[in-house]
């Protein structure tokens, strides 16, 4: 008899990939869909849903014996709300504890909740990568809403038994990726030259299918119980080189100038592009020791790999 999986952010970036492999793999599933989200095909019960903090999911939770919560507020770079931490709290704390509340009182066994690297800190010296057993630093308000949720699952796992499994990804690639990642493919397809040739940094990214795999893994695994993960493609690659073997995916050359990193940072820094130039020329590197240990878990897709179906994608559906 298959398991039973509820699912939120079935219509997301990750969440979507997450619906795929577990249709697949012959999961029941349910995805709670907002009111005015795009239909989902194929064999998957829904349940329609408001708002994460006020939904009352009622029978939906019943006979479901795992949650896979995806859905959030997600970081975004030009924040329009006069709050943003409580704009990010709503749905990511009170959302999430509203959810895993009425999960736990349903029976559900386990609880997984995709969280962010963000709860760790926002970058990290060369060589000294991030571990799930550091203590949390989070620096902007997605990443305390975030830090704020964790612990809240903690506690509540610790009152009622309910299993809970806390994923922490990187920067999050492959088919459909939005945002800074799509537009360095961009520049790179149209040749546009870049100052990104001498940028000597280390950062840890992870392909959609390599982080869908580690969720699937956890829905199942007796050791992922009560446990904190941190994924990546276990190749951690400067902006440089990333630049150069994305240029390769989409069969171009990277027109790459060697501006030194610390011009970089100082331009960015006059324009008020702070986080931007962290994200360039900063290093943000994490241990995935622990999680290929405990699960007995490897990354199934190379970056190169990765990077070549993104590029495909990209391609495929670029405006002209």
């Amino acid at each position: 008899m298959s398991q039973s999986v509820f699912l939120t952010g079935a219509t997301g970036f990750v969440g979507q990939a997450v619906l795929q492999r577990l249709v697949v793999d012959s999961f029941s599933v349910t995805a709670a869909v907002r009111a005015d989200s795009q239909a989902i095909e194929g064999a998957v019960a829904t349940v329609e849903f408001e708002s994460l903090e006020t939904a009352l999911w009622g029978s939906a939770l019943a006979g479901v014996d795992v949650v896979v919560h995806c859905a959030a507020r997600v970081h975004v770079m030009n924040d329009t709300e006069t709050d943003p931490l409580a704009a990010f709290r709503k749905v990511n704390v009170q959302g999430t504890l509203n959810l895993a509340l009425q999960a736990a009182e349903a029976g559900v066994r386990r609880f997984v909740f995709v969280s962010s690297i963000k709860v760790n800190g926002e970058g990290t010296e060369p060589g000294k990568p991030y571990t799930a057993r550091d203590l949390p630093a989070p620096g902007d308000p997605y990443g305390v809403s975030k830090w704020e949720a964790e612990e809240g699952l903690r506690e509540l796992a610790t009152r009622t038994g309910m299993e809970v499994v806390i994923i922490r990804p990187v920067l999050v690639y492959g088919p459909g990726v939005k945002a800074n990642f799509l537009n360095m493919m961009r520049w790179l397809d149209k040749g546009v030259p870049l100052p990104f040739g001498a940028i000597h940094n280390a950062r840890s990214l992870v392909a959609l299918d390599n982080l869908v795999d580690l969720i699937v893994t956890t829905v199942t695994h007796p050791a992922a119980a009560n446990q904190t993960f941190l994924v990546s493609d276990g190749e951690d690659l400067s902006t440089t080189r990333l630049l150069h073997r994305m240029a390769a995916a989409l069969g171009k050359s990277a027109r790459l100038l060697p501006v030194p990193s610390w011009m970089l940072s100082t331009a960015a820094n006059m324009l008020g592009k702070r986080s931007l130039s962290q994200r360039l020329c900063g290093s943000l590197q994490v241990d995935i020791g622990n999680t290929r240990s405990l699960l007995q878990w490897t990354p199934p897709v190379s970056v190169d790999e990765a990077l070549k179906v993104t590029a495909a994608h990209y391609l495929e559906h670029k405006k002209q």
